[in-house]
């Protein structure tokens, strides 16, 4: 019978028909039986009542039906945990059987079935399992080791089964020794006790036990031992030298997903180096495989970019030469480009800006539009971190302006705003090319932009009342970002100029204080409102307070936060995506006590810590 016959549609009394055939005589249709009933159970049909009678069919010699037999029961032991047990006592024969694959099935299979009442009767199976002659078994009882920690944690550590896990890291085998470490490793994290960390640290031996298995396991072993070695904290600068001689040949390594545990070992004990020639010497080892890595699948590109952003962050100088290689290509998919604008800001130096800025403005013509929106504020990033080259940048972001391509517009100014913050009183000339803008300008952080821009610059622009009062025609529409943006900069207005906008700002305290329902909005112009009726010079002092530098590396994650996600697997560091961007608020740092204080005061005038009053 061909394989696509076992998934013919049932027929009436076919399942009365599959239970004589489990009694049969006849192993070939004792066979043929198992075999339809798990295709019935594969496409979601239920043949639970036929439990006790496949469960008959264990007694065999024949590996192929043991097998089938062993997954039906994995499938169906929770809905019949009762049927279950009864099973055990061929599964405990089965684990001194000569053969050892089927020694080590029977343990799998043990391991397999998640009911408490069965784990009982697998510690001494197990337990002879980990000292079983043959390799297979007892690399089996390893992973099996971790399976009973995740039913019964208690179990594992009572029965000293994490002695036994220990142990096997000795073992004369390479596989062994991986799924010891593979096993050691799950138990570690679901437990919060780092068994793992604490056996390498204890020895330098079994740090030396699992570099010798190193080279010979396979490829997925080699990314356990490698996380595993992650964990190693030398002693000595001498130590983590030695060890960083053996893992640097797995950086040449085909799977990316070793090259990526190698260089996560490499980056943790560099750390450690205290000779600056060693350190430059792998710096020159690891851009290499970076690079290579760029030139794999989208998907590997995009976690092998995760994992650059954060070493760029660390080291910038091992890929300082080579900002070349995260110019995007045609044919890049959008988050793959999107990342590796993230990278090139945080590789742009005085030496290759002006390439850097030219990609950027191509980019910036681009169709797609998160990526042009992204592309404007990266030149608006370069102009912040490099002071050498933000005349140039303003020059591009002008350029882009003149296009008048909407979203376009609206991105160059919030990247404008920022400028003026880092810059106050250098590039006054633009505004009036923004101010020919206001009209075009639909959204909220462009808006509030803009309005912020007109209320830092009140005292230079001849008509601010006027443009003030071009969006207060709709501020009861508007969000409460620009609404906040519009209050103070009305109060920054009257304050330069009270002669002639005392109605002006008595009109939007009012709208603030009598029309609307936020009490974020509402509260600031209480507190405006006081200052302006009793003490005119303490709103100066409030609404015209030195702002705190803005940086580039702002959102840059610091020392710790940054050291553990490079020591995390890689792909979390892929799963967690925007986590820099959004912990950046809480993991940024400020440059003296004094700076800290203010931004932590304007913050409660402010709807961000970009816009400020």
């Amino acid at each position: 019978m061909t394989d696509g016959n076992y998934f013919q549609p049932a027929k009436r009394g076919e399942l009365h028909e599959l239970k004589e055939e489990l009694h049969s005589s006849n192993k070939e249709k004792k066979k043929e039986a198992v075999k339809k009933v798990i295709a019935a159970m594969t496409v979601g049909k239920d043949v639970s009542s036929l439990f006790p009678d496949v469960v008959n069919c264990m007694q065999t010699t024949n590996m192929e039906l043991k097998k089938l037999v062993y997954l039906y029961v994995i499938n169906y032991a929770k809905a019949q945990p009762e049927l279950a047990i009864l099973a055990i006592n061929t599964f405990r024969k089965d684990s001194l059987d000569p053969n050892p694959l089927i020694r080590a099935l029977a343990v799998r299979t043990m391991g397999c079935i998640r009911l408490e009442e069965i784990t009982e009767y697998l510690v001494e199976p197990l337990r002879r399992s980990c000292k079983d002659p043959d390799p297979y078994v007892r690399k089996t009882a390893a992973i099996c080791v971790a399976k009973l920690f995740s039913i019964r944690p208690d179990m594992v550590g009572e029965e000293g089964f994490i002695e036994e896990l220990t142990t096997m890291l000795s073992d004369s085998n390479p596989v062994v020794v991986a799924n010891a470490v593979a096993a050691l490793s799950e138990i570690s994290e679901n437990s919060g006790r780092n068994y793992m960390k604490n056996i390498l640290n204890a020895k330098e031996s079994n740090v030396n036990k699992l570099l010798a298995a190193l080279n010979e396991c396979t490829e997925w072993g080699q990314v356990f031992i490698l996380d595993a070695l992650a964990q190693f904290e030398p002693e000595t600068p001498r130590a983590a030298e030695s060890v960083l001689d053996r893992v640097t040949a797995r950086l040449s390594h085909a799977n990316s997903a070793v090259v990526l545990s190698a260089i996560k070992v490499v980056m943790k004990l560099l750390d450690k180096v205290t000779n600056p020639d060693v350190v430059r010497a792998v710096h020159r080892k690891l851009c290499p495989p970076l690079v290579t890595l760029l030139s794999a699948e989208p998907e590997i590109q995009y976690v092998a970019l995760r994992n650059i952003e954060l070493i760029v962050q660390k080291r910038p100088s091992i890929l300082a030469s080579e900002v070349k290689m995260f110019f995007c290509k045609y044919n890049d998919p959008v988050y793959v480009k999107i990342e590796k604008l993230d990278i090139l800001v945080r590789l742009v130096s005085e030496k290759n800006v002006d390439q850097v800025l030219s990609e950027l403005k191509e980019y910036a013509t681009e169709v797609d539009v998160d990526f042009v929106r992204k592309a404007v504020r990266c030149i608006g990033r370069c102009a912040i971190k490099l002071d050498c080259a933000a005349e140039r940048c303003v020059a591009v972001l002008l350029d882009l302006i003149q296009t008048k391509v909407n979203y376009v517009v609206q991105e160059a100014i919030v990247a404008i705003k920022d400028i003026f913050r880092k810059y106050p009183n250098q590039y006054e000339s633009m505004i009036s090319t923004l101010c020919e803008n206001l009209e075009t300008l639909d959204e909220p952080a462009a808006k509030a932009s803009m309005v912020w821009i007109v209320g830092e610059y009140v005292d230079r622009i001849d008509n601010a009342d006027e443009l003030l009062e071009t969006f207060l025609e709709t501020f009861h529409d508007e969000p409460s970002i620009v609404q906040l943006q519009l209050l103070t900069a009305t109060v920054k207005l009257f304050l330069k100029k009270p002669a002639h906008t005392q109605d002006l700002v008595t009109k939007v305290l009012k709208m603030a204080t009598e029309e609307t329902y936020n009490p974020d909005l509402r509260d600031r112009a209480y507190i405006y409102w006081r200052m302006l009726a009793r003490n005119p010079e303490a709103a100066k002092k409030v609404v015209f307070a030195p702002k705190p530098p803005i940086n580039e590396d702002a959102d840059a994650l610091d020392y710790n936060t940054l050291d553990r996600l490079i020591g995390e697997n890689e792909t979390r560091n892929c799963m967690r995506s925007r986590l820099q961007s959004t912990s950046s608020v809480y993991c940024r740092r400020s440059k003296s006590t004094k700076e800290h204080e203010v931004f932590k005061w304007s913050a409660s005038l402010s709807t961000t810590d970009r816009h400020g009053v």
